[in-house]
């Protein structure tokens, strides 16, 4: 009889086990390291709000890994640090996959030395070109090749992998061709391990997203940035407030997230969360040190999800220094 007893038991454990995987909703998101902390805040403040009946994942495999995935149908969101790649949108368009781009937070990409670096005041974007550029590789080697006066020392360089968003961002930006850099430094996705190698090197230079830098402000030096282009010509530190004034270039950044339009009409929690996450993101973008955008490009956004809007702005063409109104007023190309 105990032992009939306990059989019950557990099948009703694996029954309940069984009703509750059954009826517990999944939204699967991946791709860009740089959003990873926005998203993140926005899917644990929804999952609070549902009270387990949703749960919301999300990965880290880089802007170009979450668009692989996204493209191949295996996630509903795809977080990215750049524009959908016109190869990207020939695949997602070969298996039929449609898409709705939404801008939902800026960033100020950040050039980082090491604490006990007291000879950098100032880069320029020709000194980093200079860095960073695939010509120099092993053949810019010490600082001292930068700029006279700079110390005779091996510079140690820390960046995005080749998967990463920010790092076809910055070539663009600096070298000004996405994807064209040198190769020997350390390249992660994770920009967990940069900061790490940055603040553990005197000679590093790096670049790493401003909410990977903000709570390392005590152990790393973010690097003014002096651009003959910009209005303001001193050299300007990155800060939320000088992206927003529009005088951090060339590296102010809008951060997207790109919606499956099969998710949306398929799966009612997807759409829920991507409206709670444009209603929230404001808020918690800024308690994870990023900017958030204006009010008005948030309903924008709203209106571009209520109207199944898909494709890109951008048309497969990553650019820089574009104000985030524009983007949205462009008509979406798939």
């Amino acid at each position: 009889m105990r032992k009939l007893l306990s059989i019950l038991v557990l099948l009703f454990l694996l029954m309940s086990c069984a009703k509750r995987q059954e009826s517990e909703k999944l939204i699967k998101i991946d791709g860009s390291s740089t959003l990873f902390p926005v998203t993140e805040a926005v899917a644990e403040e929804f999952q609070k709000q549902k009270q387990g009946k949703i749960r919301v994942t999300v990965g880290i495999s880089g802007t170009g890994g979450g668009f692989k995935k996204f493209i191949r149908g295996e996630i509903d969101i795809a977080n990215a640090s750049r524009p959908i790649l016109k190869e990207e949108m020939e695949q997602a368009r070969a298996n039929g996959i449609e898409y709705i781009e939404l801008p939902v937070a800026f960033d100020a990409l950040t050039v980082v030395v090491n604490k006990e670096n007291n000879w950098v005041d100032y880069l320029t974007v020709e000194e980093l070109k200079k860095v960073w550029e695939p010509e120099a590789q092993e053949k810019i080697t010490k600082w001292s090749q930068i700029r006279p006066g700079f110390p005779d020392e091996k510079i140690v360089l820390f960046g995005a992998g080749a998967d990463s968003g920010t790092f076809d961002y910055f070539t663009d930006a600096i070298v000004g061709k996405p994807k064209a850099s040198r190769g020997d430094y350390t390249a992660s996705e994770d920009d967990n391990v940069l900061v790490q190698g940055i603040e553990g090197n005197k000679y590093s230079l790096g670049y790493i997203p401003f909410a990977y830098y903000a709570p390392h402000s005590d152990r790393m030096k973010a690097v003014p940035i002096k651009w003959d282009k910009n209005k303001v010509k001193e050299p300007v530190v990155p800060s939320l407030e000088n992206v927003l004034a529009g005088i951090y270039n060339p590296l102010s950044r809008p951060l997207f997230i790109y919606v499956s339009k099969k998710s949306l009409e398929e799966k009612p929690e997807v759409r829920e969360f991507v409206e709670f996450y444009l209603k929230m993101a404001a808020t918690l973008a800024k308690e994870v040190k990023y900017l958030p955008l204006p009010e008005k490009a948030y309903e924008m956004g709203l209106q571009r999800v209520a109207r199944m809007q898909t494709g890109t702005g951008f048309g497969g063409i990553p650019e820089v220094g574009l104000g985030i109104e524009e983007i949205l007023n462009r008509p979406p190309k798939s």
